[in-house]
């Protein structure tokens, strides 16, 4: 049977003594956390190892002896080392010798109160504790046979590490009966910027409550549940990233602590997103203000959109002709052509009624990127939305018209085959029709199937209009989901201390020689980019389309208004 111990490399220096850690039976594995080294009284360790067992739930015990060879020249203790077997009564019990300047170890195993004691075959198993101690194991995607079993089996070896934390507390320089190598023997790990921020983000969190709080009532009071503003909050993306962003200010200035790693993991890559999008939109906004460019943009803003508008008059004047050659029902399309161009006329009328005060529009939405870069681009997504209403309008009315003649042309379709829809049933049923009702359904779907042609060709037309705006939309709309999501945190974890994130473990071979135990190097796997986004992925308020491509194209040739881009109120991860 193989017995595998793990001992950590940074006790490999120190002074002859007692093993503590834990033996893990199920796995016949012992993992070594600290060396007690001599003078100590096994009284007080026995006291000591309790009041750890207490703190931590972990199982901690004297396994075995460590012999420093060097030491051993000078102080006679292999005796006393094998005698403490029977003071601390630990089956089996490990005794671990370092051979001088020897780069083999020795590592026998002790049974006495076995009665038919085995061989058992040694591998020796060198760890970095602070590494494995700081390290979340992550479980394994694929959780099936023998990985989940290797899975688990390495979880507790971590979990024993990192459970043990308190034990790392006692370093060299505390005035205590005992003294331990571990890996924080020579100091204990602090900064005083990091203690400095602790303390100081307790009043800031406080205050930081306060004001959500307040903020909170005031969004949820009947002022915003009236008709407009209900309205603009439901339909402005900027209003649906400022509750998005407000929810994360929330979970942040929290004074719950986190449970568990993932919702540590979660207020990390929620405040680290927040700081990046932050001074992202003060970067925006020192450029904006810089040289006048909002003044340059102000001035830009209204030749573009009566160059839009011309477009989309010489658009309508082709489409009141001959277009493509194709010929069009003249009396429909003199009436819609002239329809869409009053509409033209009035856009262009609004766009100067405004244009006075664009300039200061822009200056004060301007400032609104200090909320961060989100917000900045959400405001820019409503900006296109309003000015491009009037394409938005002429889809709506193009689509409506055309659905109406689609399902007109199918329900006569069905009156010729002796056929009709069945509300209560939602199917359809056999009819039996008279002679009267035949030719008036035979007249409409003459009337209407000739009129198809010219009503299909503007639908078209304002269709892929309206499309060519959705997709510069939703084009904004993937980047602020994409600043929102992104586990920021995480990613800068992954580069700096890939140890952190640790998807499982890798051994190399150190020295193999027969009659010697087998020494491995235990050396942790990190987790790869796309598992750290997969695992620590933010939710966000939008999504991508619900419908599959083929359901998009049923709509789209049925007339059905369709917006691919955004579902409001949905959060999805």
């Amino acid at each position: 049977m193989v017995l595998k111990v793990f001992f950590p490399s940074c006790c490999s220096s120190a002074d002859s003594g007692i093993l503590i850690g834990r033996w893990i039976s199920e796995q016949n594995s012992a993992v070594i956390l600290a060396v007690v080294h001599f003078p100590f009284i096994p009284v007080q360790v026995k006291q000591y190892l309790g009041e750890v067992q207490r703190v931590t739930k972990v199982s901690v015990s004297v396994l075995g002896s460590w012999s420093n060879s060097k030491q051993e020249k000078e102080e006679s203790l292999s005796e006393f080392l094998e005698d403490l077997g029977t003071i601390f009564c630990h089956e089996p019990w490990i005794q671990i010798s370092k051979e001088g300047d020897s780069k083999f170890w020795s590592c026998s195993i002790l049974q006495k109160h076995s009665k038919n004691p085995q061989e058992e075959e040694i591998i020796l198993v060198y760890y970095d504790q602070r590494k494995v101690m700081l390290s979340h194991l992550h479980p394994s995607l694929d959780t099936a046979g023998q990985r989940a079993e290797d899975a688990s089996k390495l979880s507790a070896i971590f979990d024993t590490v990192a459970r043990s934390q308190v034990l790392f507390m006692t370093d060299r320089y505390d005035e205590g009966p005992i003294k331990l190598t571990h890996w924080q023997s020579d100091g204990v790990e602090a900064s005083i910027i990091v203690e400095l921020l602790k303390q100081a983000s307790v009043p800031a969190c406080m205050l930081l409550t306060f004001l959500l709080s307040l903020l909170s009532g005031i969004c949820r009071s009947r002022v915003l549940k009236f008709w407009p503003l209900s309205f603009l909050w439901s339909k402005l993306s900027t209003c649906e990233q400022l509750g998005h962003r407000l929810q994360h200010l929330q979970v942040i200035s929290s004074n719950k602590k986190a449970q568990n790693q993932n919702q540590l993991m979660r207020k990390a890559n929620i405040f680290v997103s927040l700081l990046i999008d932050v001074a992202l939109g003060i970067l925006l906004m020192s450029w904006l203000y810089r040289k006048n460019r909002i003044g340059h943009l102000a001035d830009t803003l209204i030749p573009v959109a009566d160059h839009v508008a011309e477009e989309l008059q010489d658009l309508l004047q082709w489409l009141m002709g001959a277009p493509a050659g194709l010929k069009m029902n003249r009396a429909l399309d003199q009436v819609l052509g002239r329809f869409f161009l009053y509409h033209i006329h009035l856009w262009i009328s609004y766009i100067h009624l405004l244009s006075p005060f664009i300039e200061m529009i822009l200056w004060y939405v301007g400032l609104s990127a200090c909320l961060g870069l989100t917000v900045a681009l959400c405001i820019l997504s409503d900006i296109i939305a309003l000015l491009t209403f009037h394409i938005y309008c002429f889809y709506v009315y193009g689509a409506r018209l055309y659905c109406l003649k689609i399902y007109g042309l199918s329900s006569l379709w069905r009156l010729f085959r002796g056929k009709k829809w069945n509300v209560l049933r939602q199917r359809v049923d056999s009819c039996s029709y008279d002679l009267d009702q035949l030719f008036i359904g035979t007249l409409l779907f003459t009337i209407l199937l000739f009129l198809l042609p010219t009503t299909a060709l503007y639908y078209l037309v304002f269709t892929l209009l309206r499309l060519l705006v959705v997709i510069v939309q939703g084009l904004i709309h993937l980047v602020v989901d994409l600043i929102d999501s992104l586990p920021l945190y995480s990613l800068i974890l992954r580069l700096c201390r890939s140890y952190r994130l640790a998807a499982g473990v890798k051994f190399r071979v150190l020295e193999q020689q027969d009659g010697k135990p087998l020494r491995l190097l235990m050396q942790i796997n990190p987790l790869s980019y796309g598992a750290v986004v997969q695992t620590y992925r933010l939710p966000t308020y939008s999504c991508y389309p619900r419908d599959s491509w083929a359901s998009l194209c049923k709509k789209l040739f049925l007339g059905e208004l369709i917006y691919p881009w955004k579902h409001k109120g949905d959060k999805q991860n």
